[in-house]
This record gives structure tokens, sequence and C-alpha cells, in this order.
């Protein structure tokens, strides 16, 4: 059972990879088409803050998946000096500490996301979109992180 959750859950950080990488392109597109809209002389609103949007979104879409491959920076150099017990004992500490701040984040953005969308908070620039759209991706990719930090602990905790 165990296993197949471990499969399930390293599913979930790579499929978030790729919505990571989608946002990313959107921002490549968005880019592209307010440089061109300003060569052939009309304007797109919005086009900047929706940009900014995706960039929030790819960013933290891709923690968990960077996380899991070892992209963050990590105290590795700390780590390696250390062997046997005692680097077990520090990993679990930074895993636990990490897993609070993480689930800290992950519910003060649901949080977030709840009071925006109860009082239906529009964004100040040229779009006026709802911001609770934009704060969905954010949630969401840092409820993934948390999970990801807590299942990398769980699994050093049973090493």
């Amino acid at each position: 059972m165990f296993k197949f959750l471990d499969k399930i859950l390293k599913n979930i950080y790579k499929f978030s990879g790729y919505i990571a990488a989608m946002f990313l392109i959107l921002v490549a597109v968005f880019i592209l088409i307010g440089i061109s809209s300003r060569i052939f002389g009309f304007y797109i609103r919005g086009l900047a803050e929706y940009s900014g949007y995706c960039m929030a979104a790819a960013s933290f879409f891709a923690l968990a998946y960077t996380f899991v491959e070892g992209g963050h920076i990590r105290i590795t150099l700390f780590l390696e000096k250390l062997s046997g017990k005692n680097k077990w004992l520090i990993e679990i500490w930074c895993l636990s500490v990490a897993s609070f701040f993480s689930g800290y984040l992950a519910f003060y953005f649901i949080k977030m996301l709840i009071i925006s969308y109860k009082f239906q908070e529009r964004s100040e620039g040229a779009d006026e979109i709802l911001i609770w759209i934009p704060q969905t991706s954010v949630a969401i990719g840092s409820v993934i992180f948390f999970v990801s930090v807590f299942h990398q602990f769980i699994l050093n905790l049973k090493k």
C-alpha cells in the first residue's frame, strides 16, 4: 500500500512540474504578444499582469518537483561531513522543520484564497480579474510542496 501511495505521489510531483513548464510557456507567450502588440500599434489590457500570475503559478507548481529531484539548495554540504545516525538525525530535524514551515505556508495561502473568494477581491491592474483565480494556483502548488516535504520526511523516518 505504501509503495502504491509513493508512486502516486511521485506522479503528482512530476505532473506538477509539467504544469509549471506549461505556465512558463504562457509567460513567454504573453511577453511575446506584448512585444508584438507594441510593434504593430495595438494594446492588449492585462498582459503584464497575466504573465506575472503565470510566473507565480509556475514557481509554486515547480516547488514540489524541484524538491523531489534535489534541485533546491539544501544542507548537503553540511550533511556530507556527517555519517550514520548523526546524519539521519539532522536530516529528520531539517525535514521536520521544513514540513512545519511549508505546512504553515500552505495553510495561509489557502486562508488567503478563501478570504479573497469570500470578499470577491479584484486585482488593481488594468484587467481587474478576481484575485482568487491566480491565487488558486499558488495555494495548490504550496499544498503539493508541503505534501512532498512531508512525504520525504516519512521516507527518511523509515530508513
